[in-house]
């Protein structure tokens, strides 16, 4: 039985181009980065060009991307970083109820180091109003951390508005763009935003490195101590191999945004009309308009998630019920929590469908056919939400 994976918010599978592009800097070119020998050169000229890649197709200079381990990475280097560098400035930070647990669990600890932390709310479709970032800053906010679009549901913040209300505050604003990066097209010579984080997993490229975007005159305490390497900003000999494979997952990516959108679109929409032709009670969760393409969140209301998740799988469909940093967990969704209340039917049924590489209209249409099929069998009840 063939598996369909529609799980690419998790993690994506390799591309084929990446995973050429890497090879040879896993015996060839093995060298360090650091080393002034010709096999070290070798090495740092592969570092540098995969850099320069990166760095053209965010429209930022190179000198402003700190290579890391992954998103977690970049997300604790960003917060936990500036805020130990700067609290002499202040010690409040604002984020949101809902973002990823790299963030909400950095702000956790600055809190246990004497920082002063506002969870900001969602309305019902996972979005921060503008108004609460505005009554929530203070004269001693310091850093503004908000994710760019949602891992569970999709629902895409208000970036630039948020980004140009901090342009006469002394805050600087970070975005965990880690899900939004190459299915949005990020330019970042146009957002009003002074660090954001991405991942290499996400966009078809290596587990375990991701770049931060610290723009220019922005200083950060190390969260790593040890060599010199990033520009004395992250310790540590650079991953050659995975870093050559981010830059040709980012160049693929980038470059394939609005065939992506269209694909994806089309997918959402056959897994709509075949529920709503098998009638099938189902709701979205997300914004409808303002979402990240490639994630559909939806509850089937009656039918319980752990149940449906394992039959899913017994068919050969890889879901998931959200965030897989909470994977296996009986808690509820901390996004969902805060979109609709802990109480609230949705948060009971909510399986989250991913799109990605190698997925196709056939896989598609068989999802559809056979989540109506096991939602039916389970013995869905319940009136439809909208």
């Amino acid at each position: 039985m063939e598996v369909v994976y529609v799980d690419h918010a998790a993690t994506s599978p390799l591309h084929p181009d990446v995973i050429e592009a890497m090879l040879p800097y896993f015996h060839t070119y093995f060298g360090n980065p650091s080393s002034i020998h010709q096999v070290g050169r070798q090495a740092r000229q592969a570092l540098d060009q995969a850099r320069v890649k990166i760095a053209r197709k965010l429209k930022v200079s190179e000198q402003s991307l700190v290579f890391t381990s992954g998103g977690t990475e970049s997300d604790n280097m960003a917060i936990i970083g500036y805020a130990l560098e700067h609290q002499k400035l202040g010690n409040h930070i604002i984020t949101s109820e809902i973002e990823h647990h790299a963030v909400l669990h950095a702000c956790q600890e600055l809190e246990k180091r004497g920082f002063e932390v506002t969870y900001l709310p969602v309305d019902e479709t996972g979005r921060v109003k503008l108004n609460d970032v505005q009554t929530a800053l203070r004269d001693d906010t310091i850093l503004v951390t908000l994710m760019f679009g949602n891992n569970e549901v999709g629902t895409i913040q208000p970036i630039k508005d948020i980004g140009e209300l901090l342009n006469d505050h002394q805050a600087v604003f970070h975005t965990d763009a880690v899900q939004a990066c190459g299915v949005v097209d990020l330019q970042l010579d146009e957002l009003p935003i002074d660090m954001l984080s991405v991942s290499a997993h996400k966009i078809n490229g290596p587990k375990g490195i991701g770049l931060l975007y610290v723009r220019e005159g922005i200083k950060l305490r190390p969260v790593l101590y040890g060599g010199e390497q990033e520009r004395k900003r992250r310790a540590g000999t650079e991953n050659v191999a995975a870093i050559v494979g981010f830059a040709k997952a980012m160049e693929i990516a980038v470059e394939s945004i609005k065939e992506k959108q269209e694909l994806y679109h089309q997918f959402a929409r056959i897994l709509i009309d075949t529920w709503t032709k098998e009638e099938v009670l189902f709701s979205i969760n997300g914004h409808q308009y303002e979402r990240l393409p490639h994630v559909m969140n939806v509850s089937f209301p009656g039918v319980n998630i752990e149940s449906l998740l394992m039959n899913l799988d017994l068919a050969g469909i890889a879901a998931s019920s959200g965030s897989a940093c909470t994977a296996g967990s009986i808690e509820p969704s901390h996004v969902l929590v805060a979109m609709f209340g802990d109480s609230s039917e949705r948060i009971q049924s909510a399986v989250r469908f991913s799109f990605g590489l190698g997925n196709t209209i056939e896989q598609m249409e068989r999802v559809a056919k056979d989540t109506a099929l096991i939602v039916k069998r389970l013995g869905q009840q319940g009136e439809f939400i909208s």
